[in-house]
């Protein structure tokens, strides 16, 4: 599986980005994926989470603010981030199984 994001960027706070994430493979449809973050100093950290029945979970941080959904049909997870605040500035991460993407910055300021 080969794992690519895109759809970081610089906002303000309040404000919300959509985050893509597309992988390779024909098995996409039954992994699960997990979107990470790591802010500079910090530990990376688990955002959110999705099965492949859809079952999600989500870090305490990110409740009500944030959303994981996934296409199948497209291979694509995604992750819609609302209500944006200055602590979620980070790389954020895909990950499946055992790889991870590149990784795409969000900087949240004022």
């Amino acid at each position: 599986v080969r794992l690519v994001e895109s759809g970081g960027g610089s906002v303000q706070p309040g404000e919300s980005l959509r985050l893509s994430c597309t992988a390779s493979g024909r098995i996409f449809g039954i992994l699960p994926m997990n979107w990470y973050r790591q802010a500079p100093g910090k530990h990376r950290e688990l955002v959110a989470a999705i099965t492949r029945f859809d079952d999600t979970n989500y870090a305490d941080s990110v409740k009500g603010r944030f959303t994981i959904s996934r296409d199948n049909d497209k291979n694509t997870v995604f992750l819609q981030m609302n209500s944006l605040r200055l602590e979620d500035t980070a790389v954020y991460y895909c990950q499946a199984l055992t790889t991870w993407g590149q990784g795409t910055q969000v900087t949240v300021s004022e």
